[in-house]
């Protein structure tokens, strides 16, 4: 798999890289995908959320975490007096990877270490120009592509780590999307915004310091 980074264009800001992406072709999930979805918010963003690819709503509307994931993941933000404005939210990859249903219902497949590896260059460059002060990982794929894959969530969500390759510190959680297929979602929504408050306290514990 060639990888995204001759699509990339070096030293280009959010705008620049936005318009790029819709022409890589650094891995075959392009094909089937509506569009590339790029990350949104402001590039002076002191908190970077990323987790593992756009959904059947975000592939649809182009902008990330717009359907029922992303609004679990707001309700849980506002709960935690984190303003979704204030943040930057990306996905490790860009292009919506599914299946198909009879009829016309397309079913989220998890992307391959492969695919995840060839769309780094992009999370790479969003990660340079934002320069978070902490980065929030939602789900294993997010979590093992930034901290590594011996990287376990059952074991080390809701912990502040370094992240490595940047000056920048990492909180991880599960995928909002995971409390949806859940029996007992209350009871996963609590403990996922019990990890967002360490990220918000860590944030302001940052700024303060």
């Amino acid at each position: 798999m060639p990888g995204a980074e001759e699509f990339v264009p070096p030293r280009a800001r959010l705008p620049g890289l936005r318009e790029a992406v819709q022409s890589c072709r650094g891995c075959d999930l392009y094909r089937d995908a509506t569009q590339a979805v790029f990350g949104a918010g402001r590039e002076s963003a002191r908190m970077v959320i990323v987790g593992e690819q756009p959904g059947d709503q975000e592939d649809r509307q182009g902008a990330p975490f717009v359907g029922p994931a992303g609004r679990m993941l707001d309700r849980a933000l506002v709960e935690v007096g984190i303003d979704r404005d204030d943040v930057y939210v990306t996905n490790t990859t860009k292009h919506f990877k599914f299946d198909r249903e009879r009829g016309k219902r397309r079913i989220h497949r998890k992307p391959s270490r492969a695919e995840v590896a060839a769309c780094r260059p992009w999370l790479d460059a969003e990660l340079r120009v934002v320069a978070p002060e902490l980065v929030l990982c939602l789900g294993a794929t997010a979590a093992q592509a930034l901290l590594g894959p011996s990287f376990r969530i059952t074991k080390q969500r809701g912990q502040v780590v370094d992240l490595p390759d940047h000056d920048a510190c990492a909180v991880a959680t599960i995928h909002p999307s995971a409390i949806l297929r859940a029996e007992d979602r209350e009871s996963m929504y609590r403990g996922f915004v019990a990890d967002l408050r360490v990220a918000a306290e860590t944030l302001a514990s940052l700024q303060s310091g």
